[in-house]
């Protein structure tokens, strides 16, 4: 045995003979460090499994405790020797309690009283039948579980009612996002049921802990004082939403942008609040969390203040506090007490009555109010989920000895695989119809500019990371929006990555039922509020009509989003910001994004099924850029640069250029570099061991080189004799053409160049094929224009042009020389 008094914060260090193990501070160091690496690891390892961070948390505490590593003593008396772990809790239970003041905060009240009687049915049914459930576990378990029988009849059995009837619902959201779930009608359902259920739980929760007492039978408490203790709960629930509920909707009216007043204070006040109301409801007999949680329910989901709060302490606390709580759970759970096929059995029975429970329930209501069969069986599957709420029950079950080890260590392993499961069944047995993809071509370009079959209206899909996007982009579409011929109808989407912040589930159940991945514009924070209201005040001045919207979505499936809204919506092609920014035309003032992002503008530009503009920013729209005036004139003045060298993207380019050209303030020139003959014509082969992150891929289809210098001479005369007078056009043989293109970009007469990306490249672009690539997805006159350290200062706008034919590409190789234009590959 240790005295606790007699335990010192820091050593003197090694030089002086100390082991800082023997120490609090630096052995709470050790511990932290191995809690995070391995819950992060174990998050890697199950991402491809499209598991939520939760579970690698509880699966990584478990691995350090008796269930695995914990059973060598010699690692368990060194790293978790049993003198630490009351400090080791009260850091976890510190940030447990912030935890809980960030659920509170993501549970919007106003928004589960308009979730509709459908949802509270769904939701009533999925408690009361697990609960049912859990209560008759409790006696077998009871009869059967060594030391069981000796806990009060009353507290075990509401600990296990509510040890099964609980739905996690920040792990619920993460599950409905990862699943593209989140706005189809099972996962609006699900989540308004989650919200109510998570309510029920807590009052539950409440009630079992008032209840428990010292739980192990030896106090005898009297009923009486479980009466006052829920009496006090009630007591204080009532006094926070009487006192401090306004208080804290005056707080966050000052901290409002509409008053200049310094919200420091109030931010400290906000966070001693959560610790004087965990200390109240400590007091009172009913744990501290629920002091932290009802504290959260009181502050305005209204505004930024809310959202400042959780910029604050989400990341300090989910990241690195948290996870410490899943430690100490875990060091507490010893999976060898389930032992023999009883307890076996015992563990099986816990976990069919939860799901039966759980899926039955909530399957019976919601075929009652005339939810397909489906939709009902995937709603009881996706309310069966459980978490970190979870964990919380079983640990304070276990803290008032109601739940001995072995059935601790059950209730454990029973979350773990009910949580676990959820994923894999659900995309098992539910696809939500989003319909199949055809395989159309949606572009710019037409058999023939002139077609009378033309439509009226061209469709454009712009994405948006941030607000520093929206200057560039509006001028981009004002400088494609003709005033001759067809009306332009714009989609904005504002890409917000979903990750496990809480503010990202706030977002969320802020989600809009309409089939796709659209929020309400309002209450998304200020960011969306610029862009939204940015691009609604460019749309009311021209003949353009915009519809905002945004997607939340994880960055390795923010593509499908994109793709499916442009399918849904028959754009016929989307705008995409480069993952590079330049702050200004300076080269070395770059943003980067980073590389998931890169990838996101990546896999777009494979699945989409249509044409695909990358926009390399460098303060376009920054210049002399005036609000359009009502009639439709503008006085934007913009030249561009259109560079041609030939193929499908190439003239894609060039169609985008025409448009250019019928704007009145856009000044458009056209520079068609020709072979002069000196140049051989190259053959480009497959070349397999070459990486695509730094090779340029190119089309792998059988294409007529001599067909493709006929259309490539039509689209030019075709251009010129509808667009002559209004562009400059150029012809110009060019030995060396990098040095060509660079001293365009580096002219400064340009806003912006537009290029091909080239994946079915002429014979000079083909030249290039073997160079180094710092941005492949550009192609190589795109990458030339768009790297660093060239001097370019224009914006570049590179195009995909959508064809069936060139879906498939692959690095290449340049291969002998060859004389004619015959067909063949690439």
């Amino acid at each position: 045995m240790v005295n606790i008094t007699s335990i010192q914060t820091s050593s003197n260090g090694v030089w002086q003979g100390d082991n800082p193990l023997d120490y609090a501070f630096p052995l709470l160091i050790v511990q932290t460090v191995i809690v995070i690496a391995l819950s992060r690891f174990l998050a890697f390892l199950l991402k491809p499994l499209r598991q939520p961070k939760v579970i690698a948390e509880i699966v990584g505490g478990i691995i350090l405790g008796p269930s695995a590593i914990g059973r060598n003593q010699a690692y368990m008396n060194r790293i978790f020797p049993k003198w630490s772990m009351p400090i080791l809790g009260t850091v976890a239970s510190i940030g447990l309690l912030f935890f809980l003041f960030l659920v509170g905060l993501e549970l919007d009240l106003n928004s589960i009283r308009r979730s509709g009687r459908r949802a509270f049915c769904i939701a009533a049914a999925g408690i009361s039948l697990p609960f049912l459930g859990g209560v008759g576990v409790a006696f077998v378990l009871r009869q059967t579980v060594n030391g069981a029988n000796k806990v009060g009849y009353g507290q075990f059995l509401v600990f296990m009612g509510v040890a099964l009837s609980i739905t996690a619902l920040p792990v619920l959201a993460r599950i409905l996002a990862e699943l593209k779930l989140l706005t189809t009608r099972v996962g609006e359902i699900a989540m308004a049921a989650a919200a109510f259920n998570d309510v029920a739980a807590w009052i539950l929760l409440a009630l079992a802990i008032a209840l428990a007492g010292n739980g192990d039978g030896s106090g005898h408490k009297s009923p009486i004082i479980s009466i006052w203790v829920m009496l006090c709960g009630v007591a204080f629930v009532v006094f926070m939403f009487v006192v401090i509920k306004p208080a804290m909707a005056w707080v966050a009216k000052r901290c409002s942008p509409d008053h200049d007043v310094f919200d420091e204070f109030y931010i400290c006040l906000t966070l001693a609040g959560v610790m004087v109301s965990g200390f109240i409801t400590d007091m009172i007999g009913i744990d501290s969390i629920f002091g932290a949680f009802v504290f959260g329910l009181m502050i305005p989901k209204e505004g930024e203040f809310a959202e400042r709060l959780i910029v604050r302490i989400e990341d300090f606390v989910s990241s690195l506090l948290l996870p410490l709580y899943f430690a100490s759970s875990g060091l507490k759970t010893n999976v060898a007490s389930i032992k023999g096929a009883e307890a076996w059995g015992l563990l099986g029975l816990v976990i069919a009555t939860a799901c039966a429970g759980k899926i039955m329930g909530t399957f019976i209501v919601a075929m009652l109010c005339r939810i397909p069969a489906v939709e009902s069986i995937t709603l009881g599957v996706l309310m069966n989920t459980k978490g970190l709420v979870e964990l919380i029950v079983l640990n304070i079950g276990k803290e008032k000895k109601v739940l001995n080890d072995e059935t601790f260590a059950i209730l454990v392993v029973m979350a773990l695989v009910t949580t676990f499961m959820t994923t894999p069944i659900v995309m098992a047995i539910y696809k939500p119809a989003r319909g199949h993809p055809i395989k159309t071509q949606r572009r710019l370009q037409r058999d023939s500019p002139l077609s009378p079959n033309a439509k009226d209206e061209l469709r454009l899909l712009a994405c948006v990371h941030r607000p520093r996007n929206v200057s560039s982009l509006i001028n981009l579409i004002e400088s494609i929006r003709s005033t001759k011929r067809s009306l332009l109808k714009l989609y904005i989407m504002h890409l917000v990555e979903l990750t496990e912040r809480t503010s990202s589930i706030i977002m969320v159940q802020r989600a809009r039922r309409n089939g796709f991945p659209f929020f309400n514009r309002a209450k998304l924070g200020e960011s969306h509020d610029r862009i939204s209201v940015a691009f609604e005040a460019y749309g009311q001045v021209g003949r353009v009509r915009v519809r905002p919207m945004t997607a939340i979505s994880s960055l390795t499936t923010m593509h499908e989003d994109i793709c499916h809204v442009a399918e849904e919506k028959s754009a016929s092609i989307i705008i995409l910001p480069f993952h590079k920014q330049w702050k200004d035309q300076s080269n070395d003032s770059i943003e980067n994004m980073g590389h998931e992002w890169r990838m996101v503008n990546q896999r777009v530009m494979k699945d989409a099924q249509c044409s695909v503009a990358l926009l390399v920013d460098r303060g376009f729209g920054n210049g002399n850029q005036d609000t359009p005036k009502g009639s439709g004139a503008s006085t934007i003045q913009n030249s561009v640069c259109v560079v041609f060298f030939g193929g499908p993207d190439d003239r894609e380019a060039l169609v985008l250029g025409g448009r250019m050209a019928e704007h009145p303030g856009v000044r458009v020139r056209v520079v068609r570099f020709v072979d002069g003959g000196e140049s051989c014509n190259v053959v480009l082969k497959p070349s397999p061991e070459k990486s695509t992150e730094n090779s340029y891929s190119f089309s792998t289809a059988v294409m007529n080189r001599q067909r493709e210098q006929e259309l490539d001479d039509m689209a030019v005369s075709e251009f010129r004799q509808q667009y002559g007078g209004d562009v400059t056009f150029e012809e110009r043989q060019a030995s060396n053409i990098i040095e060509e293109v660079l001293r365009l970009g580096r002219s400064g007469e340009y806003n912006l160049m537009v290029v091909g990306k080239g994946r079915f490249p002429s014979s000079m672009v083909a030249e290039l094929a073997e160079r180094h690539a710092e941005h492949p997805e550009l192609g190589p006159v795109g990458d030339v224009l768009a790297s660093p350290g060239h001097g370019v200062l224009s914006s570049v706008l590179v195009l995909q042009q959508h064809d069936v034919a060139h879906t498939e590409e692959a690095p290449v190789c340049k291969m002998v020389p060859k004389e004619d234009y015959s067909s063949d590959p690439m």
